[in-house]
């Protein structure tokens, strides 16, 4: 919330309309309870009427043996293409600020 409020006192924005976050499923992070929790932490700031979106991300992982990128299962980081599991996690366990959209004064 305070990167949020920070965004909108830049902009100098009355009131901030929507939030999106990006959540992996391997961040740790659930999105009902993050949603619960955008309820409370909002209350008496900017943000107080924005909608919160959540975006769940896919798992992508990298291959050591035969280079190919490919979605893998939460609980198995294995290449699609050779079954290797050698692999590089690309994407998955992040939570990103992705997007904020803001009401100016007119």
């Amino acid at each position: 919330m305070n990167q949020v409020t920070a965004l909108a006192k830049e902009h100098q924005a009355e009131k901030v309309v929507r939030i999106v976050v990006r959540i992996g499923p391997l961040s740790g992070i659930e999105a009902r309870l993050l949603e619960s929790a955008f309820t409370i932490s909002r209350a008496g700031t900017l943000a107080e009427d924005a909608e919160l979106v959540t975006e769940e991300q896919p798992v992508c992982v990298l291959c050591n043996v035969c280079g190919t990128e490919s979605a893998a299962c939460v609980n198995q980081l294995i290449c699609a293409s050779c079954g290797s599991c050698d692999t590089k996690l690309l994407s998955g366990d992040e939570l990103i600020l992705a997007r904020v959209e803001l009401e100016n004064p007119d």
